[in-house]
């Protein structure tokens, strides 16, 4: 029997394709594992009505972890028109799995490291060395949204809060409401992991990047636990700042940051933008981690115009390979093949296209498999 049991969830586009990375390297190291292949992405979509089907939840119950490889999400008229005729107009929703997942499961933590490898001549500076936590289950992702608006929620609206005077001349159908959703369990939550994982790696900051002096109820919340939090950790100092403020300071000086922390969209809209400053989305990795499960993920979409053509980096699979392999205990696994994605990108001989080279997804892999030294 296999010492651990890990979902395969390449779904859509290059997303096949750099899980053949993952796997490539992942034999290499003789990792031990039985591999569970699950349904998940487009294809379902159209076929039956649900991108995330049952099954596959219930696959998801009984393993250690998964690897997840692309999803293709489109706006929600082009999903209607790309169902199958026979499940139009039956009232079918599309949401995007990755995001069902993480409420399902409640993978509460999004850990996105951006590290700038020495080599990389796409970093925007050779010094930085960031790490973003994102809480991945609520604020405005919490998916509770309205258009038209009922009269019943207008009308609560309008009782309990005074600003609401302003669209009460507004019809329904002219007027969409989402709602930020925090609560303070899941503040304290992804504060904790911040700074715990803060004091294990050696960082000697944690930046609570929000909005309180405008938002102030649901960022304000964050602030003030992140506050009472960071008084258990007397050697990580604490500092706050906007998320505006913040995009400005990791383009000025990206260097000075350490670990961020941040609520659901803040936490996707910095962590993109400090993917960019050492690689782009070729290198930006991500691990939606909970209490009994993760699942690990490039960021870069199914880029379907590349599809069946192995161009795409897979350098971003392959670091969301080795937080997979930290997650599940194999530490020593997961720091031999970081030291070869470093290595490989600091000799500068094996790159694609996006690095200036010309070789193929699994070239690049093969190049990285070759250089693990356990």
């Amino acid at each position: 029997m296999a010492k651990h049991k890990i979902a395969w969830l390449p779904g859509d586009g290059v997303g096949n394709e750099v899980m053949e990375a993952a796997r490539l390297v992942l034999d290499k190291i003789n990792f031990d594992a039985e591999y569970i292949p699950g349904d998940v992405g487009w294809e379902f979509w159209k076929s039956e009505g649900n991108p995330l089907p049952e099954r596959t939840i219930e696959l998801l119950k009984n393993v250690d972890a998964a690897l997840f490889g692309a999803i293709t999400s489109k706006p929600k008229e082009e999903a209607q028109k790309e169902l199958a005729p026979a499940l139009r107009n039956k009232g079918l929703s599309y949401s995007s799995p990755i995001v069902g997942l993480r409420q399902r499961f409640n993978l509460h933590t999004n850990l996105r490291p951006c590290k700038a490898f020495k080599g990389n001549p796409l970093n925007y500076r050779d010094d930085i060395d960031l790490v973003i936590f994102r809480e991945n289950t609520e604020g405005l992702y919490a998916g509770v949204e309205f258009h038209p608006v009922p009269a019943e929620v207008n009308e609560v609206l309008e009782k309990h809060h005074q600003k609401m005077k302003k669209f009460e001349d507004t019809a329904a159908e002219d007027l969409a409401i989402s709602c930020r959703i925090f609560t303070r369990k899941a503040c304290r939550r992804i504060v904790r992991n911040a700074f715990e994982y803060a004091k294990k790696h050696g960082y000697k900051t944690v930046t609570v990047v929000e909005k309180p002096n405008v938002i102030r109820e649901t960022s304000g919340l964050m602030v003030r636990e992140a506050r009472k939090i960071a008084q258990d950790y007397p050697n990580i100092e604490l500092w706050e700042t906007n998320v505006d403020a913040m995009a400005m300071w990791l383009i000025k000086n990206p260097q000075d940051y350490g670990v961020l922390v941040a609520s659901n969209m803040f936490g996707d809209i910095i962590s993109d933008l400090s993917a960019q400053l050492v690689g782009g989305l070729g290198f930006a990795a991500s691990g939606n981690i909970g209490d009994d499960l993760g699942v690990f993920e490039p960021t870069h979409g199914s880029a379907p115009k590349y599809a069946g053509q192995y161009k795409v980096n897979p350098i971003a699979m392959l670091i969301s390979t080795k937080l997979m392999l930290d997650f599940v205990g194999e530490n020593k696994m997961a720091s031999a093949l970081f030291e070869a994605i470093a290595k490989v990108i600091s000799e500068g001989k094996v790159k694609t296209y996006d690095m200036g080279g010309d070789s193929s997804t699994l070239e690049v892999a093969e190049e990285i498999a070759n250089n693990i030294v356990l």
